[in-house]
């Protein structure tokens, strides 16, 4: 296991000085965010951010995310000059050592919370989706505004593409996506660089708008169609939990015993009766995943690849980048390695004992 932490920058509060800190963190998630959804990434830009990591003794080795233009998921014939421009980014990633790139293929939302600050019992604050925050917005009437929704975009801009969605489905994306596949992954192949699709976010329709990668259908059909090993997921422990429907330990060791998941997101959610959810602490005891045998099911299946704890939540009176502050996060990467150590410290021990056995015989 190789564990990262993501990073936004040089404007991020949390700075590298104190990842470093972290006690076996080797490596830095991190993106160029200057550059719009389908232009080119600067080589300058990649060679200063790799510089900015490596000084602190961290790897760069893993872009989350090298976003997909709208055009691409909506198959607009100005796609193909954007695939285009996506095929270079991934060799100039490559061409610097990067050597997994994370992205999704969500319509416009990207991801979708209701609040980024809803106060828990013991007093830290999480990010939270709570249906009946959304029962009462009328998109076609209303100021469309939610946390993780691209500003960028005017309000009849984003009524467009909402409307562009609907009127393509979930069958209409999933060809696009045939599409954008079967143009990236051979230079992904090429390049030697693995391409790790993260999950819808939360994985049901939102608004009407599409998902095709929320649940163990849709991904064994999306990993079909291409069997290149550089085509895999991004896991997301927190994405796939929030349905209750979706096994995730069992997902896990599915995923990882094919040698499909790339670069894993480990975090775990409290599931409420009704489909709400917040983010909870790492902990399996603070929320309804249970996170013990998710790590297991890594460790069993011989994964070796990018970790990071993901969505934290903010305590300690820490302000900042609402689920990405530095203490509650650093905490969840000694949990996960905790429970690593722990699994290592077992398996040897049982080696020990069968050699023993096997003497005394």
């Amino acid at each position: 296991m190789n564990m990262q932490f993501r990073w936004y920058g040089e404007e991020d509060p949390v700075s590298l000085s104190y990842i470093r800190q972290i006690p076996g963190m080797k490596g830095i998630v991190s993106a160029v965010y200057d550059v719009p959804a389908g232009d080119l990434w600067p080589e300058e830009s990649i060679v200063q951010l790799k510089a900015q990591i490596e000084s602190h003794d961290l790897t760069f080795d893993v872009v989350e995310s090298l976003p997909v233009h709208e055009d691409i998921k909506l198959g607009k014939p100005s796609r193909d000059i954007y695939i285009k421009h996506y095929q270079e980014n991934i060799r100039r990633l490559a061409k610097h050592g990067v050597k997994v790139i994370c992205y999704n293929f969500m319509p416009v939302l990207d991801w979708t919370r209701t609040q980024l600050d809803f106060q828990l019992a013991d007093q830290s604050t999480t990010l939270v989706y709570f249906q009946h925050q959304l029962e009462h917005m009328d998109i076609e009437k209303d100021q469309l505004s939610l946390p993780g929704w691209d500003p960028s975009y005017s309000q009849a801009e984003m009524r467009q593409l909402m409307a562009a969605y609907r009127d393509l489905g979930a069958e209409g994306l999933f060809e696009n996506l045939v599409y954008f596949l079967g143009n990236i992954l051979p230079v992904a192949a090429e390049e030697n660089i693995n391409m790790a699709l993260h999950p819808d976010d939360p994985p049901w329709d939102i608004f009407g708008l599409p998902r095709i990668v929320s649940c163990e259908r849709h991904i064994d059909r999306i990993l079909q169609i291409d069997d290149r090993s550089q085509h895999g997921l991004t896991f997301c422990s927190g994405s796939l939990g929030c349905d209750v429907k979706n096994d995730v330990p069992s997902l896990a060791r599915k995923y990882a015993k094919k040698g499909r998941i790339h670069f894993a997101h480990l975090r775990n959610v409290k599931l409420y009766e009704n489909g709400d959810f917040e983010e909870s602490a790492h902990l399996s005891s603070a929320g309804s995943l249970d996170m013990g045998a998710i790590v297991k099911a890594l460790f069993e299946e011989g994964f070796t690849g990018y970790v990071r704890p993901d969505h934290g939540r903010m305590i300690f009176g820490e302000t900042g980048r609402p689920g990405y502050g530095l203490y509650d996060r650093a905490l969840g990467a000694m949990y996960v390695q905790g429970i690593w150590e722990g699994l290592q410290i077992q398996t040897k021990k049982g080696e020990v004992a069968h050699e023993q056995n096997e003497y005394t015989e």
